[in-house]
């Protein structure tokens, strides 16, 4: 069938199917090729209980929904237009076997990919991996290369921040804000149009404001600075992300920010301030093993397995247990919790297939999660459930995402504007002098 086709030929690399198991629907009219090594690849990820685990069997059901009776190596018609077609041609030429001497699966892709490139123009075959060095390679001997984009906001500078300084506010309406609570947009309108639940520092003279638009009433709201069990916010930033996080209106929230702005801090707070509207509070943030020493190498149950990936949760529970002596209620309540299972600490992977129903649930290192994953988190919330994703997006942990692609930055994006939705980023470090001068120099 390609022969026929004068479109572009994307050969997938197995990142990619691990990625987003429907890619093969990202490419328009453009035809698709699927090396046989995916597919041997893909086979040995079907077992297990992650995200890439899911993504495997998920592309292995939609692959074979597709093709039916069919055969794929003739090449089946795609909805978008295109072709999808398997591709066993892993024989190297003279040039390949010089170049690339170890036989390993991403060099079987790029022979496959290569053999292509001689049949059909250089110009018309383009390897997708998520592999920034397997993209070096292939640019390195004459093919196109470039990462699957699909998911990837486009500048994620003009990420949104969820909050604006207005200066030359009129007095008039900063004095009405602090006097009546609220000023209607009928009466005063910001240079750029506010979206629901955007957080804004009105200001003129020295003298100003916090306040919120709230799109339910078209005014914006005084947003006043108020301590969330023990806890007091230290600047502007923090008293938008409590005032986010204690709202029952909202039931979607995300923290960015980087490492010491007290992003997890203030949702574990926020959390707390508000426990009495939900049946549970969770905690949870992605596992993610370093120097490639898996989980299950470590000694021990689940338990002490997990323990060293979620101390920092830990960490920020005895923060606030310590803003109150031993033996009061405030102090105590916090074990009673734990001890109760009020309180619980969970990893990610034991939320596939729940239901929350009337949870707090914060969702720590969101950076590290597919947008997918995210998705997949979201779509767990019941009835009276608010969901709280903190994180840095560009501090990525894992191999194949990257500021562009991470399921938080992809979230923010996607959910600016919607009514439920607030999303705060702070910027301003509060863990100590020393922590702040090394985030911003180092």
């Amino acid at each position: 069938m390609l022969k026929d086709n004068s479109n572009k030929i994307f050969v997938l690399d197995t990142n990619v199917v691990l990625y987003d198991y429907r890619c093969i629907y990202s490419f328009e009219e453009h035809n698709v090729v699927i090396p046989i090594t995916l597919l041997e690849e893909v086979d040995k990820f079907k077992r297990g209980n992650e995200i890439i685990n899911y993504n495997a069997r998920e592309f292995s059901r939609e692959l074979d929904a597709l093709v039916g009776d069919r055969l794929l190596k003739d090449g089946i018609p795609l909805d978008t237009g295109g072709f999808i077609m398997v591709e066993t041609d892993l024989i190297k030429d003279d040039f390949l076997s010089e170049i690339f001497w170890e036989d390993n699966p991403d060099h079987r892709i790029l022979s496959i990919a290569y053999n292509l490139a001689l049949r059909f123009g250089w110009d018309r075959v383009i390897l997708v991996s998520k592999d920034i060095n397997l993209r070096m390679k292939a640019k390195g001997i004459g093919l196109k290369a470039e990462d699957y984009e699909t998911g990837k906001i486009k500048n994620i500078d003009d990420l949104y921040t969820g909050k604006n300084l207005i200066e030359h506010v009129p007095d008039d309406i900063i004095d009405s804000i602090f006097k009546e609570s609220s000023v209607s947009i009928d009466r005063y309108r910001p240079p750029t149009d506010p979206r629901p639940n955007e957080y804004f520092i009105f200001r003129n003279n020295g003298k100003s404001v916090l306040s919120v638009y709230c799109s339910e009433t078209r005014s914006f709201r005084h947003v006043e600075k108020k301590r969330a069990y023990g806890v007091t916010p230290r600047n502007a930033e923090q008293t938008f992300s409590l005032d986010a996080l204690t709202d029952m209106n909202r039931s979607l929230v995300t923290l960015a920010g980087k490492a010491g702005t007290g992003k997890t801090l203030m949702a574990l707070a926020g959390a707390l301030e508000v426990r009495k509207e939900y049946r549970q509070i969770l905690m949870a943030r992605p596992i993610i093993p370093l120097s490639n020493r898996d989980i299950g190498f470590l000694p021990g149950d689940i338990a002490s397995k997990l323990d060293p990936y979620m101390q920092p949760l830990y960490d920020n529970i005895t923060f606030i247990q310590n803003q109150f002596g031993e033996d009061s209620s405030e102090y105590r309540r916090i074990n009673e919790m734990l001890d109760k299972e009020k309180l619980m600490i969970i990893p990610l992977a034991y939320i596939r297939g729940r239901s929350l129903s009337r949870a707090f649930f914060i969702v720590d290192e969101a950076q590290n999660l597919t947008p997918h994953e995210v998705k997949t988190i979201i779509t767990r919330a019941g009835e009276g459930t608010k969901i709280i994703f903190t994180g840095d997006p560009y501090q990525i942990d894992t191999p194949y995402l990257d500021s562009r692609s991470n399921g938080l930055t992809y979230l923010i994006d996607k959910m600016k504007g919607q009514p439920l939705y607030a999303h705060v980023t702070l910027e301003k470090g509060e863990r100590s002098h020393l922590a702040e001068l090394a985030s911003n120099l180092l």
